[in-house]
């Protein structure tokens, strides 16, 4: 016989109002709430904190070219009472963590004679806690925990709450107090693996904040040795190469990031960085050898198409040493691959800014400098200073450099027969007709493309949709036009200028504002409209004439001087002899060519030595030659010392214009005696009070940049920073 036993609704209906009571410690009373507290209130506060912490990651970019922080948590500013963070501080997700913890504790805490009947509130309490130290309120997370340790000794997670204390005690700057703490806890023998690792992490942390570098990579070493956290145990590991990267302890650091590398369960960002660090330790031929071959079947690798620019510009470094050319490709590939503006960036074009500097082709590589300075976000930093100074120095090159360019163009012209002048630009003109043809080809290309791009998108071609930015080979396309044109340009005002220096120099800007033009469209094919232009006025060829002796002699002097470039300086001083230049620039030129030669102990240096002194017997060049120590005599008359003394008084007298014309021959007579800087700060005086503010500011910055170690370049800088405040 079956019997059906049913308890009736109305003795449900009691038995949940009596364990619904908070005030009486019974089993069942305690069970409900311990239940409802557990499976109800913190599993959602604990979903939340979850995915919290899945937006923080997402956000948080780490920097791989500092060394990381163990935690990844950025903190500006300590959040202190009464304060308000920014709306988008931290994941809203955490004030729902937080106002569940507050609801477990408020509608399911059993505290009975001054004990907590139920064994969840502990859990809530430290739930609280955590959500409040990833808000970045760390005082009222250190109050949540303070609360765990004071009032549940015994709870089951106390020694996790332990830890988190010290991490918020480390953020709220007592590390001291977290390292004794921790160390206490530590002496425990029956802690659980992964609170082992946790607390030597957070000591680790704790050790950061009080630069003990060596205590820090002890525990970091203890702390990866458990491997429960998969994450925290692949940041520690690329830490701890790092920080050995930093003592020089090369071995230790391989072992660090191979041992990730080897770590299955790493995240993959963690890995492929520590590959890349790693082919920075790399020193010896062979090495480096192994780790080409290993970056190119990582660069093969489609996984690793978000590192490409990272990969490339390491390949670039590992290059350098055998093949200029070789690295200069990877790092433009790193620049190709380069997806917005960033440190990684500005490294690429810095490495190739240094290749062209160290190759001698200045114009290249102040447009490589130009775009770091485009780029980059903090200006403030050392290495932007140092790249803005080496940039500055570059301004007369690049501007000589036009000036020869441009001048040598027209006078090549002006040069050639009538019939040479029509056989040149009717070949011009037939090149830009074919390069113009070839351009509305591509437009009508493109056009095509756009009208059928239902077409292509249906046979899988390209994406859906009509409109021209969702057809993907319309917009490739696009953006390879620009990029032939234009090359990488940053998203920002007057992006067509690569060069945004303004160079202040009068000759320069007219021939620049001359050549650049833009020809009239009804008389791009007009042979007689460019033989219109040639000059034929003699004195027009002659000023052109001057300008163009002027710059190679100035290319010359600044090749020597500043870049120690003799091939190229004795290129253009020796190429200005051979246009008979005025005895202005002649004599100078020969005296210059014979020092170089000398220091090169060339036998030229005789022709030119005997050149001056048997044509010019009774210059100051051949005085010089014949007895160098002559004008170094302090009472001579001829003494630098008593020119710049006869200088300084005209100075006083208000001859600007003298003072700079005499303070530039003094300048180039005596180049590599301690007296130059005196003459060109003299120099920088003499422009101040003649051209203004802006002009004697430039003029110190040259004596600040190429004199620092002296007494006048040290002044220059001084008065720099000064007159920035002006301006």
């Amino acid at each position: 016989m079956k019997t059906n036993f049913k308890i009736p609704t109305f003795l449900l209906v009691i038995l949940v109002v009596i364990s619904c009571s908070t005030k009486k410690d019974a089993f069942l009373n305690r069970t409900f709430h311990s239940v409802s507290t557990k499976y109800n209130v913190l599993y959602n506060g604990n979903v939340a904190l979850q995915k919290g912490l899945i937006e923080l990651n997402q956000n948080y970019k780490d920097n791989y070219w500092k060394i990381l922080p163990i935690e990844p948590l950025k903190v500006d500013k300590l959040a202190l009472p009464g304060m308000k963070l920014d709306a988008d501080a931290s994941p809203k997700e955490f004030d729902k963590a937080e106002e569940k913890a507050v609801k477990a504790v408020q509608k399911h805490s059993m505290l009975i004679a001054r004990q907590e009947r139920n064994n969840q509130i502990d859990d809530a309490y430290l739930l609280l806690g955590k959500a409040r130290y990833y808000s970045k309120r760390f005082v009222p997370a250190l109050e949540a925990f303070n609360f765990v340790l004071l009032h549940y000794p015994n709870a089951s997670l106390i020694n996790e709450t332990k830890i988190w204390q010290a991490k918020t005690l480390v953020r709220l700057q007592n590390p001291e107090q977290a390292i004794d703490n921790l160390k206490m806890l530590l002496k425990h023998k029956d802690l659980k693996n992964i609170i082992k690792e946790e607390a030597h992490t957070a000591i680790a942390m704790a050790y950061v904040a009080t630069d003990s570098l060596p205590q820090e990579i002890i525990h970091l070493n203890k702390a990866v040795k458990f491997e429960d956290n998969k994450e925290q145990t692949a940041r520690n590991l690329f830490v701890l190469g790092q920080l050995y990267q930093q003592k020089k302890e090369i071995d230790s650091s391989n072992i660090a990031f191979q041992k990730l590398i080897d770590f299955k369960k790493a995240p993959y960002k963690y890995k492929i960085h520590a590959a890349i660090e790693k082919a920075k330790n790399a020193t010896t031929k062979e090495e480096k050898t192994i780790t080409i071959s290993d970056f190119k079947k990582r660069i093969k690798d489609r996984d690793n198409r978000p590192y490409l620019d990272a990969l490339y510009y390491q390949l670039g470094n590992l290059q350098l040493t055998n093949n200029d050319s070789i690295a200069t490709l990877s790092f433009k590939k790193a620049l190709l691959n380069s997806k917005a503006p960033n440190f990684q960036k500005e490294l690429a074009y810095q490495a190739l800014g240094t290749i062209y500097f160290n190759n001698a082709n200045y114009v290249t590589a102040g447009a490589y400098y130009d775009s770091i300075l485009a780029i980059t976000k903090n200006t403030n930093t050392k290495r932007i200073r140092h790249i803005k100074r080496k940039r500055e120095n570059l301004n007369e090159v690049i501007s000589y450099e036009k000036i020869v360019k441009v001048t040598d163009s027209i006078l090549n012209v002006v040069g050639m027969t009538t019939q040479q002048q029509t056989d040149f630009y009717t070949n011009y003109i037939e090149k830009l007709k074919k390069a113009d043809e070839q351009k509305q080809q591509k437009i009508n290309t493109g056009n095509a493309l756009f009208a059928n791009g239902d077409n292509l998108s249906k046979q899988g071609i390209g994406n859906s949709g009509k409109w021209y930015f969702y057809n993907v080979q319309t917009v490739g396309f696009g953006m390879q036009e620009f990029k032939k044109i234009w090359g990488n340009r940053p998203l920002e005002d007057n992006w067509r200028l690569s060069n945004k220096t303004q160079i202040n120099i009068a000759a320069i800007k007219n021939l620049n504002t001359k050549s650049e033009k833009v020809v009239d469209a009804s008389k791009k094919y007009d042979l007689k409209f460019y033989l219109d232009k040639i000059p034929t006025d003699k004195k027009q060829i002659d000023s052109i004439k001057v300008v163009r002796n002027n710059a190679y002699y100035k290319l010359g002097l600044i090749y020597k001087e500043q870049f120690n470039e003799y091939k190229l300086a004795t290129n253009k001083l020796e190429k200005l002899l051979t246009f008979k230049p005025s005895k202005d620039l002649e004599l100078p030129a020969k005296f210059h060519l014979y020092k170089i030669y000398e220091k090169l102990k060339s036998r030229k240096a005789t022709l030119y030595k005997n050149d001056i002194v048997t044509n010019f017997p009774n210059s100051k060049y051949a005085k010089l030659i014949i007895n160098p120590k002559l004008l170094l005599a302090k009472n001579d008359e001829n003494s630098p010392e008593k020119i710049y003394e006869k200088l300084y008084y005209q100075y006083k007298d208000e001859a600007y214009d003298e003072v700079i014309k005499k303070a530039d021959s003094s300048i180039s007579l005596y180049e590599g005696q301690a007296i130059v800087p005196k003459f060109e700060l003299l120099k920088a005086y003499a422009i101040g009070k003649k051209d203004g503010l802006k002009a004697f500011k430039e003029a110190l910055n040259f004596v600040a940049m190429n004199y620092p170690n002296t007494n006048e370049g040290k002044k220059a800088f001084k008065m720099v920073n000064k007159l920035k405040a002006k301006l």
